[in-house]
């Protein structure tokens, strides 16, 4: 291990995906005025994504200081907030900012849908020292499982930017996206069991599940 690598930590993995959001929520409702102004609203929109480019660029320098490493994922979800937040900004636009979970979602799919209907397990590239053991044909199930469970995570992103209110869909995206993940990522438990997962290899710090 070199001296800029550390051993990672479940709880800062999760720190480092959910800051961020967690951030914007927190400065969404600090700002938002009483009532139901046009002016106010887009006020607050404008200064919770600022908050949440800034937490998000932190969040990729703190990965890179304690841990040693950005993680591919967490690259693209920084790339794209930071350039639909400004686009949100720039236009005052929040369906910018709303757009972001969709298109992460989307393109993990089609690459882990893609790459199971080819024979090749994506997931494994990233995923395989934490789960130690696992066969050819559980990282292929595991690869498809999220792929799938990545284009329910997009449609259902989608239904709620449509009906919900910004500060109502900001809500949904810490308490509805953020403990679905979490307990997909347990119902796949099961059958990684079935196809040779090492419990004792299993590392909380490598398999905590994506940001929303």
């Amino acid at each position: 291990m070199s001296e800029t690598q550390h051993k990672p930590s479940g709880w800062l993995n999760v720190a480092i995906d959910y800051g961020p959001i967690l951030v914007f929520f927190l400065v969404y409702r600090w700002s938002k005025p009483d009532g139901d102004s046009p002016s106010g609203e887009i006020f607050a929109v404008i200064q919770s994504t600022g908050a949440f480019i800034v937490a998000a660029i932190a969040a990729l320098i703190f990965s890179k200081w304690k841990l040693g490493k950005v993680s591919p994922m967490l690259m693209l979800s920084t790339a794209l907030i930071v350039g639909f937040g400004a686009l949100t900004i720039w236009l005052r636009d929040e369906r910018f900012i709303q757009l972001k979970p969709t298109i992460i979602y989307v393109f993990f799919a089609i690459a882990l849908i893609g790459g199971w209907l080819r024979g090749k397990a994506l997931l494994q590239t990233l995923l395989e020292a934490a789960f130690e053991g696992l066969d050819r044909e559980g990282w292929l199930k595991l690869s498809r499982n999220w792929g799938v469970f990545f284009l329910v995570l997009a449609g259902l992103n989608e239904a709620l930017r449509y009906w919900l209110t910004f500060g109502d869909w900001l809500w949904a995206k810490l308490w509805v996206f953020m403990p679905l993940s979490f307990l997909f990522t347990f119902t796949q438990i099961p059958m990684l069991l079935r196809h040779g997962l090492n419990t004792e290899g299993l590392k909380e710090e490598e398999a905590n599940p994506p940001p929303p």
